[in-house]
């Protein structure tokens, strides 16, 4: 019997999907962290599971970031699968000599005899009012290391395929979510059969005029300012990069090569971002076929303000996009 296509269903249910199908899956994964016990915590990701499996694989952890991320980095040296639960990825900073100085590198030091499948779930908390220490987009900081992956879905089925790429892996993936409502209360239709995203980039749609290219949330502006341009007789092609690391240069490239110029929208700052590494990418291997500077929309050179009235001015929005879109083509 095929698939029902009307099964629509929110990227937190999404995941939350994706979590109870690895642990059915595989026996030995399993799920660690601040809150991992809480039906209400983490946008409910942890409730099928903490049904039908309990305490013994969804395991409530202190608040110490490096000490329970070398709790799971030893586990998945011994064969488990751990899914260990950041509650934001501010914090994550806590943890960064047991994520880079050991997850990271452990494979490729031990000549590959060590493998660590770790997946590290996470989330940046856009939130009105949570201040500078509850609202970083860390992605950039975390893709600066080899040896470890990150990705940010953008979509409900994303959200669920790219946890499954993550959980099977045998390196240490992170996976950010982002928790504003917009993206975590979205619904659209997700296959409910197991599957896998692959660590590519997703060309969602073809356009002429100029290459957008979207990390996490922005995909959602991008495709509102697409509808406003479109009226104006500007195509834009609009790519999800889905993962930061690996990072899937070659699409970015062969669409620039097509439309000649190219719009990065980030989640996080604009220097040493990832928007600069594309940017530097296309220069590298297009240079001659872009028709102006690329430009990018990232956050101010500044901490995210506690302030919701300076808040809604600070991070990146469709108008943005039009506005700059408008200059450029």
């Amino acid at each position: 019997m095929s698939e029902t296509t009307n099964r629509f269903i929110t990227y937190k249910d999404a995941a939350a999907e994706a979590l109870l199908q690895a642990m059915e899956k595989d026996e030995k994964v399993f799920l660690i962290g601040e809150g991992a016990d809480n039906i209400n915590g983490v946008g409910g990701h942890a409730l099928p599971a903490i049904r039908k499996f309990g305490p013994s694989r969804v395991i409530d952890t202190p608040i110490c970031e490096n000490g329970l991320t070398g709790f799971a980095i030893g586990a998945a040296l011994d064969g488990m699968r751990p899914v260990l639960l950041h509650q934001r990825n501010d914090f994550m900073l806590l943890a960064m000599d047991q994520m880079m100085n050991q997850a990271a590198v452990l494979r490729y030091a031990s000549g590959g005899r060590h493998r660590i499948p770790l997946t590290i779930l996470s989330f940046v908390a856009r939130r009105p009012g949570e201040g500078a220490q509850h609202s970083h987009s860390l992605q950039s900081v975390f893709a600066h290391f080899p040896g470890i992956k990150v990705g940010m879905p953008a979509s409900a089925v994303d959200a669920k395929g790219m946890l499954l790429s993550a959980i099977f892996d045998d390196d240490p993936v992170i996976i950010l979510e982002h928790r504003h409502n917009t993206l975590y209360d979205k619904e659209e239709y997700v296959p409910e059969k197991y599957y896998e995203t692959p660590f590519k980039s997703n060309l969602v749609v073809e356009g002429l005029d100029i290459t957008v290219v979207t990390v996490s949330i922005t995909l959602l502006n991008a495709l509102e300012a697409r509808e406003e341009l479109s009226a104006n007789d500007i195509l834009p092609e609009i790519i999800d990069l889905r993962w930061l690391r690996p990072l899937d240069i070659d699409p970015i490239i062969q669409s620039v090569k097509k439309t000649g110029r190219l719009l990065v929208v980030d989640t996080g700052w604009k220097i040493c971002g990832i928007s600069s590494e594309i940017i530097a990418q296309v220069c590298e291997k297009a240079y001659n076929y872009l028709k102006c500077p690329p430009r990018r929309i990232t956050l101010p050179d500044a901490p995210c303000p506690a302030s919701q009235f300076l808040e809604q001015y600070y991070h990146p929005s469709t108008e943005d996009i039009v506005k700059t879109v408008k200059e450029m083509v």
